[in-house]
């Protein structure tokens, strides 16, 4: 189920992201970097695959052939006994879904063996998916909260402290991608990186996702809002990389992704007419879970249709 984010959520989140920011340098000012990045590999190691694992899944059904035997499985943990007993757990997969996981977890030796960063970018584009999947805001001034709080929060924490800046070096976890500077020299061996957090990623994209859905609550058939800041994105990041060229200094990226996130769509807003609307449109906050067909209705339909 999609976590919705309220305002309260928003306005608390980049003290929250400070204090966490903060701890982590101590710890690796403290304890050993050794034993704690030995530690996070491991953590990561088990939530990447299955990230990874569930990101590729729709796309991986369309390579298994109309033949492959294919069994459903259910995986129930309950607490309890009688009228008491409670649900922890209870998932549905396949075999589909277990050649995946298999898959994934390759990708997953080969990163806690390696820390190559071609594994390290596929868990972090993994985590960035699913992130945006399951974190939703509920309107645009929320939207608007949660970035002008972050980009506070970034501002400070890379230009006026080193703590960020050291803390993405130190931490040997896929939290961030990592883009080779020496490829053409070094090729896949590459060890020069420029590096872009998750959080770049995740909380402008739940931001655009929340104006596509605005898009599609118009009911005009057009994806304007999300055209609109989707190109801001792809400008800021073009922005951000041509500043640290420039300056040859760690840049935090929200300090260019959030105007160009938020003031693309108004400006089109207001020549629109639609100000009003945009900051008036609203989801629940508790999401309905959207229906899906069971695995015995998917297969019955497939067969159907062969």
């Amino acid at each position: 189920m999609p976590e919705t984010i309220t305002s309260r959520d928003a306005a608390r989140f980049p003290i929250v992201a400070s204090c966490t920011l903060l701890g982590l340098y101590l710890f690796f000012k403290i304890f050993s970097q050794e034993y704690i990045n030995l530690l996070l590999s491991m953590y990561f190691f088990v939530l990447g695959i299955l990230a990874l694992s569930h990101t590729i899944s729709p796309m991986m059904n369309r390579f298994f052939p109309a033949n492959f035997p294919n069994k459903q499985y259910q995986l129930l943990f309950t607490q309890g006994s009688g009228e008491s007993k409670e649900e922890i757990v209870n998932y549905e997969f396949d075999t589909k879904d277990l050649v995946c996981l298999a898959l994934s977890s390759v990708v997953g030796v080969w990163y806690l063996l390696r820390k190559h960063w071609i594994a390290n970018n596929l868990f972090g584009l993994a985590f960035s998916l699913n992130g945006v999947e399951l974190l939703h805001l509920n309107n645009v001034s929320t939207g608007c909260i949660l970035l002008g709080g972050l980009f506070i929060y970034d501002v400070f924490w890379v230009f006026g402290t080193n703590v960020m800046v050291t803390v993405a070096k130190s931490f040997e976890a896929p939290i961030k991608l990592v883009f080779p500077q020496d490829l053409l020299e070094k090729g896949l061996e590459a060890d020069n990186f420029a590096m872009l957090g998750l959080g770049d990623i995740v909380i402008p994209g739940i931001f655009i996702a929340l104006l596509l859905r605005f898009d599609i609550s118009l009911k005009k058939n057009t994806h304007t809002y999300f055209y609109t800041s989707f190109v801001a994105y792809i400008f800021g990041l073009g922005l951000t990389i041509f500043i640290m060229h420039i300056f040859k200094h760690a840049q935090p990226a929200l300090l260019y992704l959030v105007p160009a996130c938020i003031g693309f769509p108004l400006l089109v807003a207001l020549a629109k007419g639609e100000v009003t609307e945009m900051f008036s449109y609203e989801e629940s906050s508790t999401p309905k879970e959207v229906p899906r067909a069971s695995k015995e209705e998917t297969i019955e339909a497939d067969k159907k249709e062969k």
